[in-house]
């Protein structure tokens, strides 16, 4: 990897950031969850009725932003459905077939509300309606690919030198629900 990198790990909630997370962190790779940055800067709500803590993004992204130019920044991977917002170099993005993130869901004992906008959001194409295009980004389907699988392939686009992915094999569940 390169020297003094900020690496997004964004995709709708239940797409396995977590678990990647996990695997990376274990390779000796540097991973923040963006949640436990939240907290630990004072930018994060009590509990809302879904049990879901808002993050205060505007002030989070001032924050962090201060503290990241006042310490020597190194590689680090930045892990929430929301850390493509902040000063990042390039951005993971992982996808999951919305069946079966609704499947996932229901085990997790989401509200039907909950199942439904974050299955509609996956379904629309979550983070990449947000991005910033000039950075480099990549996107897997954690629906067919294995948490290692994904490990390898990330690690395959680091060594490769962050190559932006091609767009036009960007996932678009509106015209492939039926895979």
């Amino acid at each position: 990897m390169g020297d003094n990198l900020r690496i997004a790990l964004t995709g709708t909630p239940g797409t396995g950031k977590s678990s990647l997370a996990r695997i990376i962190s274990e390779n000796g790779i540097i991973v923040e969850s963006l949640e436990e940055i939240a907290v630990r800067l004072s930018c994060i709500g009590d509990p809302e009725e879904d049990g879901v803590r808002p993050i205060d993004i505007d002030k989070l992204r001032g924050t962090l932003e201060e503290e990241w130019s006042e310490r020597p920044q190194c590689n680090t991977i930045i892990e929430g459905h929301l850390s493509h917002h902040f000063q990042v170099d390039c951005i993971v993005i992982l996808r999951c077939h919305p069946l079966i993130l609704e499947n996932r869901y229901r085990k997790r004992g989401y509200t039907l509300k909950k199942i439904t906008e974050n299955t509609e959001w996956e379904i629309l194409g979550g983070p990449w309606n947000e991005i910033n295009l000039e950075k480099s980004c990549i996107e897997f389907d954690s629906s067919k690919l294995t948490t290692q699988q994904i490990f390898e392939g990330f690690m395959s686009w680091i060594a490769d030198g962050f190559k932006p992915m091609d767009a036009s094999k960007v996932i678009d569940w509106v015209t492939r629900m039926d895979e």
